[in-house]
């Protein structure tokens, strides 16, 4: 009556459910291999969102040791000298953020004299994904650590929080690079380089070490106070066994960070027995806020220890920076009688503020 003869079907619930099967399958077909594709190519790209979708508190997907070794190996060679030689330092989010201590740090190395060319030896370690994809956006030597269950993305304060983790685990990652054949340079970020420290260490030395202060002016003395801030270690079975027994001893000392460990078994039993050679290196060369360098002649690095709170640290390395272009400054003559000090520290002090407040870094203005 007006109206065509074709059948209306009606589609059953089976009908239905078929499709959805189908559909699933052809999905399946297409986007593991695209996925398993991706995942190989790109292994620490792949992220775990977590159900807010705040990149922050996302991490890498973990991957098993083999891929940690893999990838780890693969950043060394890149950046490894010809005698398989490493420069290494760590940063999480809040140290790596534009214009913190990451771009501060970089810039030592450009300014110093003869130490822009061990930036092609430096790797940065990122202790989340934020400071990771910053470090792939400024320097070519980066390596996504993965710490499982902790979010290293706020500042740590002294003590406080995630900072035990956070220094553990860069002994881990530093045990790991000896076991693979490199020796390091271990520094904290917030050490600006002025000189080639290479041509301070000592020879035939197993393990060298900064220190606080160097009231002993001796480097042989284990009475000597160290920062772990900044190590220079050669790899052999020595320093290898060193490191796992430091390591390993953070379970006998419960609640104390790796330098408080390593002032407790530096003089032990232990390091006699598989005689590990232990330096101590003088500030006048590897100075600090606690005890500055007094010769900029001399003058290596310099620390920004004894310091508590990230903004005081920002404030016053950016001083240290100023008054190192200063000194660059004067003509050659001069400079070699200089007798000039640093204007810092300023903002920096080593009393503990106990109302001090780590903050998180605001991403409202710039994603990365």
């Amino acid at each position: 009556m007006g109206r065509t003869s074709e059948a209306f079907v009606v589609p059953t619930p089976t009908n239905i459910f078929g499709r959805v099967v189908m559909l699933g399958i052809l999905l399946a077909l297409i986007g593991v291999p695209c996925f398993i594709f991706y995942k190989d190519a790109y292994p620490l790209r792949c992220l775990h969102i977590s159900p807010q979708n705040d990149l922050s508190n996302s991490s890498l997907l973990p991957l098993n040791n083999e891929q940690v070794e893999v990838e780890l190996e693969r950043v060394l060679k890149a950046a490894s000298m010809k005698d398989k030689t490493v420069i290494l330092t760590t940063l999480n989010e809040a140290w790596a953020a534009p214009n913190s201590i990451l771009d501060l740090f970089l810039e030592s190395f450009k300014i110093g004299e003869n130490t822009k060319n061990l930036l092609n030896h430096l790797v940065i370690i990122a202790m989340d994904q934020r400071a990771y994809q910053r470090c792939l956006e400024v320097h070519p030597h980066c390596y996504a650590l993965k710490v499982e269950g902790v979010d290293f993305t706020v500042e740590a304060y002294f003590m406080k929080g995630n900072y035990l983790k956070m220094v553990w685990s860069k002994i881990d990652i530093q045990k790991s690079v000896l076991q693979m054949g490199y020796n390091f340079l271990f520094m904290d970020a917030d050490i600006m380089l002025f000189r080639n420290p290479f041509t301070r260490f000592y020879e035939d030395t197993d393990f060298q070490i900064s220190c606080d202060n160097y009231p002993l002016n001796n480097s042989y003395d284990l009475d000597n106070n160290p920062n772990s801030g900044f190590i220079y270690v050669k790899s052999n079975h020595r320093t290898i066994q060193f490191y796992k027994f430091w390591y390993d001893s953070r379970i006998t000392y419960p609640n104390q960070h790796d330098q408080v460990v390593l002032m407790t078994i530096k003089s032990g039993p232990f390091i006699r027995e598989i005689a590990l050679t232990i330096r101590f290196l003088n500030t006048i060369y590897f100075g600090g806020f606690c005890e500055p360098s007094k010769d900029l002649n001399q003058v290596c690095t310099m620390h920004a220890n004894c310091c508590m709170g990230l903004d005081a640290k920002i404030h016053d390395l950016g001083i240290l920076l100023d008054d190192w272009r200063d000194y660059k400054s004067l003509s050659p003559s001069v400079r070699s009688s200089w007798r000039g000090t640093w204007n810092a520290p300023q903002n920096c002090s080593v009393k503990v503020d106990h109302h001090y407040r780590p903050k998180k870094v605001m991403h409202e203005e710039k994603k990365y």
